[in-house]
Order: C-alpha cells, then sequence, then structure tokens
C-alpha cells in the first residue's frame, strides 16, 4: 500500500467516525486480523453473512460517452445483479470498476468500500432487503477494523436510494 492511499484511507475512516459522531449513531467498533473478503470476516466479527452490507463499485455505460459509478449495497449472502443495475440507468454496458478506479472512488482499498458515498461521482444504491436486520457491519475503511451501525441510523444518515439490485 503506498503513502497516498494509506492516507486516503485513513481520511475516509475519519470522515466515517466524524459523519457517524456528528448524527449520533449507534455503532461499535470491531477490531479483528486484516481481511476483506465478506463471508471469511463475517465470523470474525462474530455475526450471520446476511448481515454483512457488501458494497461493490460498478461502472455503467450509457451510450457511447456517458457512464455513471455506482455504489452498490447488498446483503453480504448476496450477489450484486449486474442487470437490474443496468436497466437503472437505460445502461448499454456493465461491469465492476477497475480496482484502481474504485479505490480511487471509495478513498480505501478494495474489501474496505464503505456503505457510504464520500464522493459526488459515486451514486448510492442499497437493496431494500438491507432493512432486514438490526445491525449491519462491514469494513471501516481499513482491512483490520469493522464497525457494526445500527441500520436505522445508516439508512438515515446515508439516505440511499433503494432499487432491488441484489440476487442470492
Amino acid at each position: 500500500m503506498n503513502l497516498s492511499t494509506l492516507e486516503s484511507t485513513k481520511d475516509t475512516y475519519t470522515k466515517l467516525i466524524e459523519l457517524l459522531d456528528q448524527h449520533g449513531a449507534q455503532y461499535r467498533l470491531i477490531d479483528h486480523p486484516e481481511e476483506g473478503r465478506t463471508e471469511i470476516v463475517s465470523p470474525m466479527r462474530g455475526h450471520a453473512v446476511s448481515q454483512a452490507a457488501k458494497c461493490m463499485i460498478i461502472m455503467v455505460k450509457i451510450g457511447k460517452k456517458d457512464k455513471r459509478f455506482v455504489l452498490a449495497v447488498v446483503p453480504g449472502d448476496a450477489r450484486v445483479n449486474l442487470n437490474a443495475v443496468r436497466a437503472l440507468f437505460d445502461g448499454s454496458y456493465i461491469s465492476f470498476a477497475s480496482q484502481d478506479i474504485a479505490e480511487k472512488l471509495a478513498g480505501s482499498v478494495a474489501g474496505t468500500v464503505l456503505p457510504f458515498s464520500f464522493n459526488s461521482e459515486l451514486v448510492l444504491i442499497v437493496d431494500p432487503s438491507l432493512r432486514e436486520n438490526e445491525f449491519i457491519y462491514f469494513n471501516a475503511a481499513r482491512l483490520d477494523r469493522s464497525l457494526e451501525l445500527k441500520t436505522s441510523d445508516y439508512l438515515k444518515i446515508a439516505d440511499p436510494r433503494f432499487e432491488r439490485i441484489a440476487e442470492r
């Protein structure tokens, strides 16, 4: 990890904690060995995989010249339905963003993307099934620290667009 990535990671983590504190959110920090894969880190954090917020950055081409970047958030035991996301934008092509673009847009390394967008280029879309759990869990812009966040606080603060984009 180079220094600029480390600094942007620190900044993103700090932004997250400041945002949650500013809104009086109910959360708990969980330290664990470095891991970014949802199915592996969930047991380390002590919760079901379905309670994790899996965050993926997707690129949607609209016509020949335009493209949009989407921060898609689904439960940890689901996959992002790319065709559903493409249809939301009437896109001509869709793919996961390259790792370098995703990390730049997220302000953190792969495996630590937050379910919050601190970048105006990222459209936040959350699958409604994320509301099924009282708490959500996600890496806090770091591979060695996660967050347990009250779902109602997340939804109030993030104010996401809800669309059915998960498939199990």
